[in-house]
């Protein structure tokens, strides 16, 4: 069985329990949301060491990291347990900090892993009673709406790759720049002489940022 350290005597009780794979299978297949529980092989269960996240985020949680096989049997999945002894209105944040660590460290022992779902459950008995605070980290925006938007589409790419020149010479005090880095892998930079005059000439850089560019000319 791994040793976990704790801070308190709640922590003590909580993690003697939800460290037997018995009890954590009980408390599973009890509190995980049906849609979830139904994905998870219990029969895997397997008892995660303390050390499989990073010191200095491990020192904001009490908790307890689980992993399962998916019933596919094609993934993983990671269930942390996390215990509260009262509320924290930035719980949310934490859980979902602590997820992202349990995914990188996941991916670091294979690259061409995909990402591992990580359940985060919170076990709350604080003094105040219901648990005041939402769970879903996005609630922590001071504009959420805008939050979910961003946080649960594609990222804003800038794909110099596919934009064309003439395109690009209009972008002002990064055109520069980027026609450069769009083209700095073919052989003859000459073919841009004269788009490169244009944008010199109208003054799209300063003196540190063209010295800049022509080291990395030379460079690379």
């Amino acid at each position: 069985m791994t040793n976990f350290t704790t801070s308190t005597p709640h922590d003590a009780l909580f993690k003697s329990f939800l460290t037997h794979p018995d009890t954590a299978r009980d408390f599973m297949e009890i509190h995980l949301p049906k849609d979830l529980r139904e994905l998870c092989d219990l029969d895997s269960l397997k008892l995660e060491s303390a050390s499989f996240v990073d010191e200095k985020l491990r020192a904001l949680h009490s908790d307890i990291l689980w992993s399962v096989k998916t019933r596919e049997g094609d993934g993983y999945i990671y269930v942390v347990i996390e215990h509260q002894s009262r509320e924290d209105i930035h719980m949310a944040f934490r859980l979902m900090r602590y997820s992202m660590a349990v995914m990188q460290r996941h991916i670091e022992h294979d690259k061409r892993r995909q990402l591992p779902l990580v359940i985060p459950m919170l076990f709350y008995h604080g003094s105040r009673s219901p648990y005041p605070w939402s769970l879903c980290w996005l609630d922590e925006f001071a504009d959420p709406t805008t939050a979910r938007k961003l946080y649960s589409a594609a990222f804003p790419l800038v794909d110099v790759t596919v934009v064309p020149d003439d395109e690009i010479v209009q972008h002002r005090r990064v055109a520069l720049l980027e026609l450069i880095q769009k083209h700095i892998r073919q052989r003859d930079l000459m073919e841009l002489i004269d788009q490169l005059v244009v944008l010199l000439v109208t003054e799209c850089a300063n003196d540190s940022q063209i010295t800049a560019l022509l080291n990395y000319i030379l460079l690379t």
